[in-house]
């Protein structure tokens, strides 16, 4: 256990930003899974709408630094293949 004041005010800091980072994590986790979902049960509407709000929480997380951009640019084009792919199929 710290014995500084200092230290035991940024172990609690960080306590609170963990619990917050790790939420919104999880959100945007869950919107992901949505479009995955949406692609897998073939309903185009749906994907197209999950897929901007998962783009939007995803580019969220890197400006709030709870990822790395090159993470977030992987994930954000592996969901738009899917949906685009899907598009596609359903185009023919």
């Amino acid at each position: 256990m710290a014995q500084i004041k200092s230290q035991k005010k940024r172990i609690k800091t960080n306590e609170k930003a963990r619990k917050a980072n790790s939420s919104y994590k999880s959100m945007m986790r869950t919107a992901m899974k949505k479009v995955v979902k949406a692609c897998a049960e073939n309903d185009l509407a749906s994907a197209k709408t999950n897929l901007s709000l998962a783009t939007s929480l995803i580019d969220k997380s890197v400006s709030k630094g709870i990822q790395h951009i090159n993470t977030a640019n992987r994930q954000k084009i592996a969901l738009s293949k899917m949906v685009s792919s899907l598009e596609a199929s359903q185009a023919k």
